[in-house]
């Protein structure tokens, strides 16, 4: 039998730091003169009084969580924390249903960026703060969960990053908790950097924090409609682009780097394989625009590198419609949200690793194949790959795609259009965000879908976010065997 008690005291205290800061939308809305203050300080201290019950009823519960303890924690933090942020979206001055708080509240700490919201422009400012502040906070989250707990869960293929199983030469800080704290530092560091350069771009103090939250998370929310587009600036372009990328690297090697060990960064093979891949994706979508789509050089460079850059890394923003490039971009487009960036980031998708392991496992296979005779092994960063890694890797691919179309099934049955339903599905699980079409694209949003088709979409951004096995373990029988 599964002992709660250190699940439930764990949740009062993500609750706790949760409603803390509803305080700091509120206390914009205060000083903007907006009413919304008292809806975010109302649920604020409701949320308070209910953490601190969870945590004062639990008390004394001390030792280290269970393998069984550790994936129910995972997979109800990232259901309950969303209930619980979108408490303030709910019947606020945009007057959302829960249904469309909570779809919105699970799209920002999942950092995916669909969203159900319009008129942003106008929207409050509270409002606003909050949902960027949700990406951030989730951001956080990813990577320390990406660090600490599925490593030691050994969900699809991320074994091959628990820090326990390395030479203690190799690792960067002596505990898994100092890694957690050093990139946390790190994370506000590099939010700090996106701002003051968004701000000497020429956007509002506002504008500029809240992108900064998003950029860095890689998450994709916008204070406007026409999301970064709406500033027609190659500045500001370039600054989101490089935080883009600088937030889908592996934050454990930015580490190395402040500790004077650049080359780590390069010598790593996912670090290096994402680089190159996005040089490679920009010089071809930049080429394709200009030779068959007869734009400028300039503009194909900037407008092409920013949308392929920010699907890539599960982004989302977008400064033109790339949907109406034709169905060769739209194809390419979406082929390339899978992907996503390097395990260890803010970024979502396969991750880049799995295709390395699984490039590198083929390729011994083929070796063998030729020369039966022969040893052969493959490695990553140098060293073996176990062969529990690789059927890790594989059955998460296989189990990727069996969701996929799963999704896409229901989507459909809720009476969306093929292509509404197959990108809404991809986007969800790649946590991307825009999705294809007219509904759901670049120039769309997801509030004109059924209710049915939202709590499905806020189901697969979860199964994407916790790479699938962390919430599918809980649906097996032996799981809740003692």
């Amino acid at each position: 039998m599964v002992d709660f008690r250190p699940v439930v005291y764990a949740l009062g205290i993500l609750i706790v730091m949760l409603g803390g800061a509803m305080f700091v939308p509120a206390l914009v809305d205060i000083f903007t003169g907006n009413s919304d203050w008292i809806q975010f300080t109302f649920w604020g201290v409701l949320s308070l009084f209910i953490g601190l019950v969870m945590v004062i009823a639990n008390r004394g519960i001390t030792g280290n969580l269970s393998l069984r303890q550790a994936f129910l924690l995972t997979v109800l933090a990232w259901i309950v924390l969303p209930a619980v942020a979108a408490l303030p979206l709910w019947n606020g001055a945009l007057e959302t249903s829960y249904t469309d708080a909570y779809f919105e509240a699970m799209s920002g700490l999942s950092t995916t960026g669909s969203t159900i919201l319009s008129g942003l422009d106008t929207a409050p400012p509270g409002l606003l703060l909050w949902r960027a502040l949700l990406q951030w906070l989730g951001g956080i989250g990813i990577i320390v969960m990406a660090v600490a707990i599925l490593p030691m869960l050994r969900i699809g293929g991320m074994q091959l990053f628990k820090m326990e199983s390395s030479d203690r030469s190799d690792k960067v800080l002596p505990r898994t908790a100092q890694i957690a704290g050093a990139i946390g530092g790190l994370y506000v560091g590099l939010t700090a950097l996106c701002m003051v350069a968004l701000i000497v771009a020429g956007l509002t103090p506002f504008d500029a924090v809240a992108h900064a939250f998003t950029t860095i998370a890689t998450g994709g929310f916008s204070t406007k409609d026409a999301s970064i587009g709406h500033f027609d600036s190659g500045f500001v372009d370039g600054i989101v682009v490089t935080f883009m990328i600088l937030g889908s690297l592996p934050f454990v090697l930015y580490l190395q780097v402040l500790r004077g060990r650049p080359i780590f960064l390069w010598r790593d093979e996912q670090a290096r394989f994402f680089l190159l891949l996005v040089v490679f994706l920009v010089l071809f979508v930049t080429i394709w625009l200009s030779l068959w789509k007869g734009q400028p050089l300039s503009e194909a460079f900037r407008f092409g590198s920013f949308n392929i850059i920010s699907l890539l890394t599960g982004t989302g923003f977008s400064t033109t419609n790339y949907g109406a490039w034709g169905s060769f971009s739209v194809t390419l487009f979406f082929s390339v949200m899978f992907i996503g960036g390097c395990a260890g980031s803010t970024s979502c998708g396969v991750k880049i690793f799995r295709f390395v392991v699984l490039f590198k496992a083929m390729r011994t296979w083929m070796d063998r194949m030729i020369t039966p005779n022969g040893v052969f092994i493959p490695r990553y960063n140098g060293r073996p790959i176990s062969e529990d890694v690789i059927s890790s890797v594989i059955s998460f691919m296989v189990l990727f795609l069996i969701c996929f179309l799963a999704l896409t099934g229901l989507l459909m049955l809720t009476g969306l259009d093929w292509i509404t339903a197959f990108s809404g599905a991809g986007t969800a699980l790649a946590n991307v965000g825009p999705g294809l079409g007219d509904i759901i694209g670049p120039a769309g949003n997801f509030v004109s879908l059924p209710d049915s088709s939202k709590w499905l979409l806020a189901a697969g951004m979860l199964l994407g976010r916790l790479e699938l096995f962390s919430v599918l373990v809980l649906l097996s029988p032996a799981f809740w065997r003692a």
